[in-house]
């Protein structure tokens, strides 16, 4: 019978050494290849100028419990209920032969993925047009991203069931949404207070403005669209319930104050935080809710009057090459670019809405308020839509990035990301006729 020698640990070394040494090589090898630049590409454009007419609805998100709480790293809790309930919120826009729709999802983000699922169930109920937006809640519904990166970070386990649960969801509120169109009146207005946000990373600080549209119809107002930069995070990790944070309370409380489906979108928020501090926990959540209810009630409403123009562009534009240089060791980075190129889309979408006097402009991730502010300069925009049409993370200004500062540490793509999307969103401005 043969023994087994009994090999001595250390001279295993080597082998452990060699091992660890062809990983790391693999890692660091040049997988993403080459990024191509070229110009943005026109998507889509529609423009029109006449009467308006506007239909809106919301339909309770049915996820399929248990699910993952999206929003933070590992560990995620699992929710069996939602309390309260989180939703789809739609609202369709048609002047001048031309109709837009806007659905908001109270979801961390959208990914390009779903939006392509509710742009073709939606025209196929005949709404060609479609702005998905998500209310960057971070308590919601997860498992709806593909790609590992997003899966780690925040959005946990993919399951097809999320994905099927959130599009049904964005679907039925379109098309009930186009289904209730009324004649309807604008009126817009804005209204700002600092103390309810601060900059959490440095840099420009928000402004704390909240910018309202409020849709009447005949028999009273039928949507009313609120526009806000501050990160929803305030509901505690630990929960066994989905959450909408405060995005969902404040449409919440705004429709049982007779304001019609409301719509709370983020701005530039990309480094807006919560400063409000009155109470703990879902208390202080309720509360930062009635104080945005509150100043929305102050905002100085002007009439739009005669034909109001509705337009809409979209644009694609080719992204930079990932880069992990501020995510990771120096050591690992080349290890870190394949992991992003592996998660990161090569293209994204930026898009132009003109309604009335508003010009937004929409980016597929989280601007910082500079980001903000040079998108605005550059398109003469009004203002910004951030998580709108997919996500790709991050966006600082080119200057922070370079110095590793601020929301740069979180971003994604190097310093050249923001003027790709400038770029973009100059090309979807002047299609989409803002008038600057």
């Amino acid at each position: 019978m043969l023994s087994l020698r009994k090999v001595p640990w250390r001279s295993l070394i080597p082998l452990m050494l060699l091992t660890a040494g062809a990983a790391y090589a693999l890692a660091s090898w040049n997988w993403c290849g080459v990024w191509t630049e070229r110009a943005p590409v026109l998507l889509s454009q529609v423009r029109g100028e006449g009467s308006l007419r506007a239909g809106a609805a919301k339909v309770a998100l049915a996820p399929p419990f248990p699910v993952v709480v999206a929003g933070y790293s590992p560990p995620r809790p699992e929710a069996e209920q939602a309390d309260p309930p989180v939703y789809a919120r739609a609202v369709v826009l048609e002047a001048g032969g031309t109709r837009v729709g806007l659905v908001s999802l109270e979801l961390l983000s959208v990914t390009s993925e779903l939006v392509a699922r509710v742009r073709e169930q939606a025209a196929a109920a005949g709404l060609k047009d479609v702005l998905v937006m998500a209310t960057h809640t971070h308590s919601s519904i997860g498992g709806y991203d593909r790609r590992l990166v997003a899966q780690l970070v925040g959005i946990g386990r993919y399951r097809q069931e999320s994905v099927d649960a959130i599009a049904n969801a964005a679907v039925a509120a379109l098309t009930q949404a186009a289904g209730s169109l009324t004649d309807a009146t604008l009126e817009v207005g804005a209204v700002r207070e600092q103390g309810l946000v601060y900059t959490r990373s440095g840099g420009t600080p928000p402004d704390g403005v909240l910018t309202r549209a409020v849709l009447r119809g005949q028999a009273g107002p039928v949507a009313e669209l609120l526009v806000f930069a501050a990160h929803p995070a305030m509901v505690p990790r630990k929960r066994a319930s989905l959450d909408p944070d405060y995005p969902g309370r404040l449409s919440a409380l705004r429709e049982s104050e007779g304001s019609g489906v409301t719509l709370t979108l983020q701005g530039s928020a990309g480094n807006a935080s919560v400063a409000f501090s009155q109470g703990q926990g879902l208390e202080r959540v309720a509360g930062f809710a009635r104080a945005l209810a509150e100043l929305a009630g102050k905002a100085s409403l002007s009439p739009v009057g005669g034909p109001v123009r509705l337009s809409l562009a979209r644009v694609e534009v080719a992204m930079p090459r990932p880069d992990a240089s501020r995510l990771v060791p120096s050591l690992t980075r080349a290890a870190g670019d394949n992991l992003l190129c592996e998660s990161a889309q090569r293209v994204a979408e930026v898009g132009a809405l003109a309604l009335g006097p508003l010009e937004l402009v929409t980016v597929p991730g989280e601007p910082t308020m500079a980001a903000g502010q040079e998108l605005v300069r550059r398109t003469g925009a009004t203002g910004v839509l951030g998580l709108t049409d997919g996500y790709v993370g991050y966006v600082d200004t080119p200057g922070m990035v370079k110095e590793g500062r601020g929301e740069s540490k979180r971003q994604y793509f190097g310093p050249t990301l923001l003027e790709r999307l400038t770029v973009a969103a100059e090309l979807a401005a002047g299609t989409a006729g803002f008038t600057r």
